[in-house]
């Protein structure tokens, strides 16, 4: 098994985003430390009040902070986006973690981010799909012709071919069938997200399991994130990061997610969603995870807007452990 780190980069109004760089670095230098073998980063555009850090940049000025650990997003919003232009972009990081890049995409969800691109919220999958076939393509071949539905490019190649060979791999996030059967067709892994509960995500696991043996293709590996928090204490551990959770929450519903289960107890809206508790709980929620699903690559997510950052890497040492 495998342990990545979900690295925070979005931060309330008013916070000082250059005065939290230092943090954001010693927080990968102390999963790196601890044992992770993958960092992930989000990405949004337009999400005032709130603050984002911009994720190709941020991941290049971590990648000499990372000394071979696996780098991606998680997820890179790929639709808006212009193909050939994400496939430079990921070469050239590719090159600059050693060949140690995944790309994670997947189709977004908020109308404000594809009205400003001027992309239609309809062409989300079409779009996508062409894209990641041009994206191998560019890679791959010196030159290229393609003249699709959305995108052209006429006897050409990308300025940087990637050090891994074929390319970075490509991980697929989805959270309906249609999504996971086109991540069993043409992704390298599936990516994905317990946010809507396990009850939500187990028959989904069924869906990708049986898209592979259809399509007769093994993936790379099972990841999935989690909002993960390991406390000193299993009783304090849900208090302690109780507040920055419901913030982030709410956040996402304000952008147009679902509200999922939210208005009971927090422990009851964290069950089978969350993993949260002392070392000894949170091996045993990890050993449930692997047994219900075959998760083998377990991406923690330990910051939140609020949570102090003395608690953020004693829970990263804490899952090292776990780990180790």
């Amino acid at each position: 098994m495998k342990v990545g780190l979900f690295v925070n980069t979005q931060y309330p109004a008013g916070t000082e985003v250059a005065a939290q760089i230092p943090g954001l670095v010693e927080q990968i230098r102390t999963a790196r430390d601890a044992g992770f073998s993958s960092l992930w980063f989000p990405h949004h555009w337009l999400t005032h009040p709130m603050q984002m850090l911009q994720i190709t940049p941020v991941m290049a000025y971590v990648a000499a902070h990372a000394e071979g650990m696996t780098i991606g997003p998680n997820i890179l919003i790929l639709p808006p986006l212009n193909p050939v232009h994400v496939a430079e972009e990921a070469a050239t990081l590719d090159v600059l973690t050693g060949g140690n890049f995944i790309l994670g995409a997947g189709l977004g969800y908020r109308p404000e981010e594809f009205t400003a691109f001027n992309v239609p919220l309809s062409e989300r999958a079409p779009r996508f799909t062409e894209s990641l076939g041009l994206m191998r393509r560019l890679w791959t071949e010196d030159t290229v012709d393609h003249e699709g539905r959305f995108y052209t490019v006429k006897n050409a190649g990308i300025s940087l071919k990637p050090t891994r060979p074929g390319g970075p791999p490509l991980y697929i996030a989805g959270q309906a069938d249609v999504s996971v059967r086109r991540a069993a067709r043409i992704g390298d892994a599936w990516l994905v997200v317990n946010t809507s509960g396990l009850d939500a995500v187990a028959p989904l696991m069924k869906t990708y399991r049986a898209a592979l043996a259809e399509y007769g293709r093994t993936p790379r590996e099972f990841p999935m994130t989690f909002e993960c928090y390991v406390g000193a204490d299993n009783a304090t551990a849900h208090a302690e990061c109780q507040g920055p959770l419901e913030y982030k929450y709410a956040a996402y519903a304000a952008w147009g997610q679902p509200k999922t289960g939210q208005g009971g107890s927090f422990e009851d809206f964290a069950r089978d969603r969350f993993i949260i508790g002392d070392e000894a709980h949170v091996k045993e929620e990890i050993a449930r995870y692997r047994e219900l699903l075959g998760i083998d690559h377990f991406i923690m997510r330990c910051e939140w807007p609020g949570l102090e950052q003395e608690k953020v890497l004693a829970s990263i040492r804490r899952l090292g452990r776990i780990f180790g």
